[in-house]
């Protein structure tokens, strides 16, 4: 493991803010200090995000241990994409995170993390060059997509669907375009997948050109391929990014 130093930015806020934001109304008084804090905390993931390099984020279940087939493909994930030359952009904590942090670090990558405040505690994993706290899940969204060149959906629960579902509107909707999505774990995703994209196909409220939207395998090849072509694509960037680092 690396013995670069951690940054960590302590938040601003206090851990119920957002939760006693989305209650209701308040004073307008209220209100604009909630808008200054938020534009604090976006000013912050800015002003540490913006040097750090074309970044992949990687996410998955908080979950799993490190026995745990999935852990060692989250491994293998994160030692692939550093390899290609991304920064591993994670949520900073256990599990899939951890161990995609955990494989960047061990391939000689840069390893970051933006881990998320919760009424229980989520620990960051110690595979960080890089850590910053965030208060509000929308800011932490924000940077996740600003800052990356395309997601990496490892297992996970309902917080991982609400990052891939984010990110296949904002295609879906063209606010953004060529943003490559993989989801790893066939057995995990196929059957959910086929199910859900079935229904929504069968009652017109998806198109059949949005399932080439993202890329379902569990080949690490496979995922290589399919973000070399599509980053390429968007960014103009050169084919040097993916000389291997080692």
């Amino acid at each position: 493991m690396s013995n670069k130093p951690i940054i960590k930015h302590p938040p601003h806020v206090g851990s119920t803010s957002e939760r006693e934001f989305l209650e209701g109304p308040h004073s307008r008084l209220r209100e604009f200090s909630f808008v200054l804090r938020v534009m604090r905390e976006f000013i912050r993931g800015f002003r540490v995000l913006h040097f750090i390099g074309p970044c992949t984020t990687v996410f998955g279940s908080a979950r799993f241990a490190e026995d745990h087939p999935y852990y060692r493909m989250g491994m293998e994930v994160g030692a692939r994409l550093a390899e290609m030359g991304f920064t591993v952009l994670t949520g900073g904590g256990p599990g899939i995170m951890e161990a995609a942090n955990r494989g960047a670090k061990e391939a000689g990558g840069t390893s970051i993390g933006l881990n998320i405040e919760l009424p229980f505690e989520q620990h960051s994993n110690p595979w960080l060059d890089v850590m910053i706290e965030f208060e509000h899940f929308f800011v932490r969204k924000v940077m996740l997509v600003k800052y990356s060149m395309g997601f990496v959906v490892m297992p996970g629960g309902f917080g991982t669907m609400d990052e891939l579902f984010e990110a296949i509107t904002l295609m879906q909707t063209k606010k953004i375009t060529n943003f490559p999505i993989v989801l790893m774990g066939t057995e995990y995703y196929g059957e959910m997948v086929k199910q859900l994209t079935d229904k929504m196909l069968e009652q017109g409220t998806i198109s059949p050109s949005d399932l080439d939207l993202f890329c379902l395998t569990d080949s690490i090849d496979e995922m290589e391929a399919y973000l070399r072509s599509r980053v390429v694509k968007r960014f103009g960037l050169k084919q040097q990014l993916f000389i291997p680092k080692r």
